[in-house]
C-alpha cells in the first residue's frame, strides 16, 4: 500500500497508471477508483487491478492487489461457456471505414480478429466496475477473452476473490443501483447491453438483455459505459466517437435506466494529451456536494501508460453537463507564482514532444519529462494565477532552442537556451503579462535535443 498527496493532474504517481476509472463514493464516506492497471507497452491493461481511495480528494491511497487474471478459473478453459463480444455481422461506421481501410491495405480485419481469438491469451483484466448491496461489494470485471464475471469482499478496496463467470461476452462492464433496489448491468464495446440482475447480484436473464441501448450512429457510443443518476434523469457516459475517435467522455440522458436515451454531447476530450492519444474512459460522481469527471490520459508517445486525471464539473440548472477542458492543476488550484510545474503536468501537446521517463539525472525529482521536442511544437499547462502582474519565467532543461511563453494566446517573452544535452540547466527570462488566471503555453520556436523538466511562472 502507498499514500500519495496530491490535487494536479496526473493524481498517481508518475509510475501508477489507472486508465478507466470507475468513482464511487462508499458507505464509509470515502471515494474509491476502479480501474485497470497498465504496466505493459505492447497492450492495454494488466494481469491484476489496485484499488485507489480517498477521504479527501488529496490525500491517496494505493491499496494492495485487489484481483489477479490468474485467479479466474475459467480463463483458457475450453470447456467453459463462451458468449459472442463483437458482432461482426453488423459492422458500424466506424469498422466499416476501418474494415475499408485494411482491404485497401491487404488485410482482413474480421479474420485477423477470428485469429487473434484463438490464439492463447495472458489472463488480462479490463475495464472494471464494483458496487456494494448488504455489506458485500462486487467487483464486476471483464477479460482478453471476452468473457465477464463478478467477484466479492468484504472491503470496497478488496481483495476479491470466489469469481463466478457471466453469462454474456464483451468488454468494459458498468453497474448502478436505481432508488427503488434494482440492480442494472451495462456492457459492451461498438455496440452497448444492459439488463436487469437478479438479486444474487451474479445472474440475469438473457432473454431480458436489451441490446443498443446507445449506438455509434445516434449516439456515438464506442465503448465504456457508466451509469449514474442525478434527480429523476439516467447518465449513460462513455466513450464517444462524435470528433472521429473515441477521445470524449460523452453521454446521454433518459428517464429510464435501460433507455431510450438522448444524446447530450461531450464532457471532456483527452486528445492531444500525446501524440499517440487513442481513447478515454471515465465516469462522473459527486463527492461532498461537488460533481467531477474522471478520465484518463495516456503518455510516452504510445496508447498505453494511461493516468488517472480528474476534473471539476457542473450540472447546469437544464440538466446539461457543460463541457470542461483538460487541465494540469486538476482539482486544485491553479498553479501560484514561483511554484514549480512539471512537465509532466502538461495537459496539452501538439507536434512530436511527449511525456516520456527521465533516464538521467535528477530522475527522483523529475521522473518524467517533455521530450522528443521539435520546432513548431507546442506545450500547454492550464492554469497559472497571480495577483500581481506576470515579471518572470524560469525553464528547467536541456538541449538548446528558443521558447515563446504564451499568456492567454498572447505573446509575453522568449527565452533562448544554449546549454549541454546530458545536464539539466534553469534558464531564466523576463516575461510581461497582466495579473491574473492564465493559460501557459510554451511554443517551440527553434529546437535541437532540447528536453524540459520543469517550468516555474513568477
Amino acid at each position: 500500500m502507498r499514500t500519495y498527496s496530491n490535487q494536479r493532474n496526473p493524481i498517481l504517481p508518475v509510475d501508477v497508471h489507472i486508465p478507466d476509472s470507475e468513482g464511487h463514493v462508499m458507505s464509509d464516506g470515502r471515494l474509491y477508483v476502479y480501474g485497470s492497471f497498465d504496466d505493459r507497452e505492447d497492450v492495454y491493461c494488466s494481469e491484476q487491478y489496485r484499488v485507489v481511495s480517498t477521504g479527501d480528494m488529496k490525500e491517496w491511497t494505493i491499496h494492495e492487489i485487489s484481483l489477479e487474471g490468474k485467479q479466474i478459473p475459467w480463463f483458457n478453459n475450453p470447456d467453459a461457456p463462451k458468449y459472442p463480444g463483437i458482432d461482426w455481422s453488423h459492422p458500424t461506421p466506424f469498422i466499416q471505414r476501418m474494415i475499408q481501410r485494411d482491404i485497401e491495405n491487404g488485410v482482413d480485419m474480421k479474420a485477423k480478429f477470428e485469429e487473434e481469438a484463438k490464439k492463447e491469451k495472458p489472463p488480462l483484466l479490463f475495464a472494471p466496475d464494483c458496487i456494494e448491496k448488504d455489506g458485500t461489494y462486487y467487483l464486476y470485471f471483464c477479460m482478453s477473452d471476452d468473457s465477464e464475471g463478478v467477484a466479492v469482499s468484504d472491503r470496497p478496496e478488496g481483495p476479491f476473490s470466489d469469481p463466478v463467470q457471466l453469462p454474456c461476452g464483451g468488454i468494459d462492464p458498468a453497474i448502478f443501483q436505481d432508488d427503488d433496489g434494482q440492480v442494472y448491468y451495462y456492457w459492451g464495446q461498438l455496440f452497448s447491453h444492459g439488463v436487469k440482475l437478479h438479486s444474487d447480484m451474479v445472474s440475469f436473464d438473457r432473454e431480458e438483455i436489451i441490446d443498443d441501448l446507445v449506438t455509434e450512429e445516434n449516439h456515438y457510443f464506442h465503448e465504456g459505459s457508466s451509469m449514474r443518476k442525478i434527480g429523476d434523469t439516467y447518465y449513460y457516459v462513455y466513450a464517444d466517437m462524435e470528433r472521429g475517435k473515441p477521445t470524449s467522455l460523452g453521454y446521454s440522458t433518459g428517464k429510464s435506466p435501460l433507455g431510450p436515451f438522448t444524446y447530450r454531447g461531450i464532457i471532456i476530450d483527452n486528445d492531444g494529451c500525446d501524440p499517440a492519444s487513442w481513447n478515454n474512459h471515465g465516469s462522473i460522481e459527486c463527492v461532498d456536494g461537488q460533481w467531477y469527471v474522471f478520465y484518463h490520459r495516456c503518455s510516452r508517445g504510445m496508447q498505453q501508460h494511461r493516468r488517472l486525471c480528474i476534473e471539476k464539473i457542473e450540472i447546469a440548472p437544464d440538466g446539461t453537463i457543460p463541457e470542461v477542458k483538460m487541465t494540469s492543476q486538476g482539482i486544485g488550484e491553479p498553479f501560484a507564482p514561483g511554484e514549480e510545474i512539471f512537465g509532466y503536468q502538461a495537459c496539452g501537446l501538439t507536434g512530436s514532444v511527449y511525456i516520456d521517463v527521465n533516464p538521467g539525472e535528477h530522475a527522483e525529482k523529475y521522473p518524467e519529462i517533455l521530450t522528443h521536442i521539435s520546432s513548431g511544437d507546442t506545450i500547454t499547462f492550464r492554469y497559472i494565477r497571480s495577483g500581481e502582474e506576470w515579471t518572470k519565467a524560469e525553464i528547467c532543461c536541456k538541449g538548446s532552442g528558443r521558447i515563446r511563453i504564451m499568456l492567454n494566446d498572447v505573446c509575453a517573452g522568449e527565452i533562448v537556451v544554449n546549454g549541454e544535452t546530458d545536464h539539466w540547466q534553469t534558464v531564466c527570462g523576463s516575461v510581461q503579462a497582466e495579473a491574473g488566471t492564465c493559460e501557459l503555453v510554451l511554443e517551440i520556436v527553434e529546437a535541437s535535443e532540447l528536453e524540459i523538466a520543469a517550468v516555474t511562472m513568477a
